[in-house]
C-alpha cells in the first residue's frame, strides 16, 4: 500500500512540475544562440525569412530551436531526415505562431516526411456492414492523434514561393491549430469567448462565397470551399503569400485572420 502511495505521489508531482520543467528547458533554448548553418538553410531556402522584421526574425529562430527540439521527424519511403529539412518545415510551421501565446502545437508529437506526393489508403464505411478501400494521392494530412504527414517536394517549393498562394505547410500547420480542441472544423481556440461570434459570422460567409464563386481564379483555393476546416486552412495560405491581394478583396476577412495570427504580412512582402 505504501509502494502505490509512493508512486502515485510522484507521478502527482511530476505532472506539477512538468510545465516548469518544460518552460525551463523552452528558457534554456530561447538563451542559445541560432546555429549559422541553420540561418544559411532558410536563407536559401526560406526568402521570407529576410523580409520578416528583426524582432519576428529573432522570434522565428526561438520558435525553430523549440519546435525541432520538442517534435519528432521521420522519414518514410526511403528519405533520411536532415537538418535543412527540419529547418525548413520547421520555419514554416512556427510562422503561425509568431506573437502568439507559445503553445508549440501542443497535441502535434511526430511529423512523418515523404519524398514526394504519396499515396494513402482508406477505408470508408458505406453502409449496410459494407467497407470501400480508397487510394488518395496526397501532398500532406493533420490528424488529431498527434501526427502530421508532409511530402518533401512540396514543402520545399512552398517555402521557396512566396507569392502563389499554396504552401502544404502552412495548411497542415493550419489544421493543427484548428485541431487544438479536438475538432477540426475551422474554428480554432480564440483568446476570448466573445470572438467566437465575429469569427463564424466572417469566415462563414466568405466560405459561403467561395463555394458560390463561379470564378476560375480566386485569392484562396477553390479547395477551401469543401468544408470549414478546409477554407480555413487555405484562408491561411492566402493570409501569408497574397495579403495584400486578400486585404484588397476580403478586407473583413484578412482583419480577423490578422487578429488571429497576431501578425501582418501585408507589411513584409
Amino acid at each position: 500500500m505504501t509502494v502505490i502511495i509512493i508512486i502515485c505521489l510522484a507521478v502527482i508531482l511530476y505532472f506539477a512540475l512538468r510545465p516548469v520543467i518544460i518552460n525551463e528547458a523552452r528558457n534554456r533554448l530561447r538563451r542559445t544562440p541560432f546555429p549559422e548553418e541553420w540561418k544559411r538553410i532558410l536563407d536559401k531556402r526560406f526568402p521570407l525569412y529576410q523580409k520578416l522584421p528583426a524582432e519576428l526574425r529573432n522570434q522565428l529562430e526561438s520558435d525553430i530551436q523549440i519546435f525541432i527540439a520538442e517534435k519528432k521527424f521521420f522519414g518514410c519511403g526511403g528519405l533520411e531526415i536532415t537538418d535543412e529539412i527540419k529547418v525548413t518545415v520547421a520555419a514554416q510551421a512556427c510562422m503561425l505562431i509568431l506573437n502568439r501565446k507559445k503553445r508549440y502545437f501542443p497535441r502535434l508529437m511526430s511529423i512523418y516526411i515523404y519524398p514526394s506526393t504519396y499515396v494513402a489508403k482508406r477505408k470508408r464505411h458505406i453502409g449496410g456492414g459494407l467497407v470501400s478501400e480508397e487510394v488518395d494521392v496526397n501532398l500532406g494530412e493533420s490528424w488529431t492523434d498527434g501526427r502530421v504527414v508532409l511530402a518533401w517536394d512540396a514543402s520545399k517549393q512552398g517555402a521557396m514561393n512566396m507569392f502563389d498562394g499554396h504552401n502544404v505547410v502552412f495548411h497542415e500547420f493550419a489544421h493543427q491549430l484548428d485541431q487544438e480542441d479536438g475538432a477540426g472544423d475551422g474554428v480554432p481556440k480564440l483568446s476570448e469567448y466573445s470572438k467566437y461570434s465575429t469569427w463564424i459570422s466572417v469566415l462563414g460567409k466568405e466560405f459561403e462565397l467561395l463555394k458560390r464563386s463561379n470564378k476560375h481564379r480566386t485569392v484562396i483555393d477553390k479547395y477551401g470551399a469543401t468544408n470549414g476546416a478546409e477554407f480555413f486552412a487555405t484562408a491561411t495560405e492566402a493570409f501569408f503569400e497574397k495579403p495584400d491581394q486578400l486585404k484588397k478583396k476580403h478586407a473583413e476577412l484578412y482583419e480577423e485572420l490578422r487578429n488571429y495570427f497576431c501578425v501582418d504580412p501585408s507589411q513584409w512582402i
